[in-house]
């Protein structure tokens, strides 16, 4: 039999890079997908020997990204078992003051190429009955976070959409999870101000990878990395909204925007 292919967006760095490298360890072959061609290239050179490694330089960033990289994965003539979709970008500060590209990148990566893709490939995961999806998002997804608005709409919405799409998948032998870490050492989190003060809870991008291979491989639809994210999402699910959105506030005014 044919080996199971995992497909992985943002694999050049960060948890995309660590998510592909467990899936091969797994036995998984691999098709990764990035900007960085040479990042690619340097994965393949890691994997463990026998895991063929399908290397698609794409830029999921740009409006027909999306659309390129279905053609190119449609020209393999193979399936795509398992789509993990983790292509993302962040960005720190109040949002009137982001640049109109800034908002743009979120909204195209964060968002529609993360719908586009999974639209794409889930017929074939349906009419073969089998086929997993695994969609990172951010413990940012499960309140408005005052400094990075734009951003943890972005993860809401992958949040919410992960959450619908596991009851409409219900019995088609298809399965979503969404992976939702907290502050992670990768690439991203040097984009972000001022976050000095986290590091303590900093996770690694190997750890919150594995977490979200066992998540993805289990069908289970949430998955929360770190008893500290865990008790903060606990925290917020029983607290008015008001008073999350306050203390945010104040925690967003004293670190990510202090003068």
């Amino acid at each position: 039999m044919e080996k199971a292919t995992a497909l992985v967006t943002g694999a050049s760095s960060g948890i995309g890079y660590e998510l592909a490298r467990v899936f091969a360890e797994h036995g998984f072959d691999l098709v990764v997908t990035a900007r960085r061609e040479e990042r690619l290239k340097e994965l393949a050179s890691v994997v463990p020997q026998g895991c063929e490694v399908t290397v698609i330089p794409a830029d999921l960033g740009k409006a027909k990204g999306t659309e390129k990289l279905v053609r190119e994965i449609e020209s393999l003539g193979r399936p795509i078992d398992v789509l993990v979709n983790n292509a993302g970008v962040a960005a720190s500060g109040p949002f009137q003051a982001m640049r109109s590209e800034e908002v743009r990148q979120i909204l195209q990566l964060n968002v529609r190429a993360l719908t586009e893709l999974t639209h794409a490939l889930l017929p074939g995961m349906i009419a073969r009955g089998r086929g997993r999806i695994l969609n990172v998002a951010s413990v940012a997804g499960f309140h408005g976070v005052p400094g990075m608005s734009l951003y943890s709409a972005s993860k809401a919405f992958v949040l919410a959409f992960t959450e619908g799409l596991s009851e409409d998948l219900r019995g088609t032998g298809v399965t979503v999870s969404v992976l939702c870490p907290g502050l992670t050492r990768t690439d991203m989190l040097h984009d972000l101000k001022d976050l000095e003060l986290a590091a303590p809870f900093v996770a690694t991008a190997r750890d919150v990878a594995l977490e979200g291979y066992r998540a993805c491989m289990s069908g289970e639809v949430i998955r929360v990395p770190g008893l500290m994210n865990q008790a903060l999402v606990s925290w917020m699910q029983y607290q008015p909204r008001w008073l999350v959105r306050t203390v945010s506030g104040i925690v967003s005014r004293t670190t990510l925007n202090r003068p």
